[in-house]
């Protein structure tokens, strides 16, 4: 078949969510991710759709796989099951790790899930090593009404703890994110996107003060309720205040119909043993592979 590469455009961006929608059903039997998310990661300050995009199309026109880099050192490749095998993977690797040399980057990551086989092998071929573990967990949506620590109350997000809540959220994932996002990166990736849902978001405010907050985003083709950023301020820990966030989150989404809750932690968190004793279970993983350049 006659493939073509060109850059992505932001009309592209429902066509790319099918590729990997397509292949977390076929891996998992669920589609897990957010339609919007392509669009948001496609308009972040330090991606150039010329130059740190790709899309590869059919005849038809029809888009068979995609790739972008992020300020040279992450990076994403999915094809679509139904191209698999005819080095379309390879050739898109190949081409962001070229882009990653051109943004002067030493290294690149690429996160793949661990159902997918033909990719790990792919980058383990090319010298690729594990950086990290990404795990979903999962928690029911029933249960008593959440314990708050003396002082806090809970509400949902307003748009008025926007600033408030990027804060706390900032500060709370300083201690292992490789860079502080811009108010505007953080709200286009989060707050301002289409599937946010501010009645599933509570915010935990002590005084006139915001303490801790949850980002919940709707999944539209998924029975469960999806927690996309936790945070607490580093003075209000220990005190039950995560759990309190997340059974007021999953007691809402239960309201509205969800089966379950979910969200992803990144082993460079150190959550994980945390949600654990939270009453969370995983679900699935991802790998983080990296390589040299």
């Amino acid at each position: 078949m006659d493939f073509r590469t060109r850059p992505a455009t932001l009309a592209d961006a429902p066509a790319i969510h099918a590729i990997i929608a397509a292949n977390e059903q076929a891996w998992h039997a669920q589609v897990q991710s957010v339609p919007d998310a392509v669009a948001a990661d496609l308009q972040r300050p330090l991606i150039t759709l010329d130059l740190d995009t790709r899309v590869v199309t059919t005849p038809d026109g029809d888009i068979a796989a995609w790739a972008w880099v992020h300020g040279g050192r992450r990076s994403q490749v999915d094809v679509h099951p139904s191209y698999a095998g005819r080095g379309l993977g390879t050739e898109l690797v190949g081409w962001v790790e070229d882009r990653s040399r051109e943004h002067h980057s030493e290294r690149v990551a690429q996160t793949v899930d661990d159902a997918d086989e033909a990719g790990t092998t792919l980058l383990r071929s090319r010298g690729y090593e594990v950086l990290a573990t990404n795990w979903l967990l999962e928690r029911p949506v029933d249960g008593d009404a959440p314990v708050l620590p003396q002082g806090v109350t809970l509400r949902p997000f307003a748009e008025d703890d926007a600033q408030a809540v990027y804060k706390v959220v900032q500060d709370a994932f300083d201690d292992w994110q490789p860079r502080r996002h811009p108010y505007e990166e953080w709200a286009g990736t989060s707050i301002e996107r289409s599937s946010f849902n501010a009645a599933l978001s509570p915010v935990a405010v002590a005084g006139d003060e915001v303490v801790g907050a949850v980002i919940s985003l709707d999944l539209p083709d998924s029975p469960d309720g999806y927690v996309d950023q936790l945070a607490v301020r580093s003075d209000f820990r220990g005190r039950g205040l995560a759990r309190a966030l997340l059974t007021y989150a999953a007691l809402e989404m239960g309201r509205q119909g969800r089966q379950t809750l979910t969200l992803w932690t990144h082993s460079g968190t150190g959550a994980l043993a945390m949600y654990e004793r939270l009453g969370m279970k995983v679900r699935r993983s991802s790998t983080v592979y990296r390589t040299e350049l």
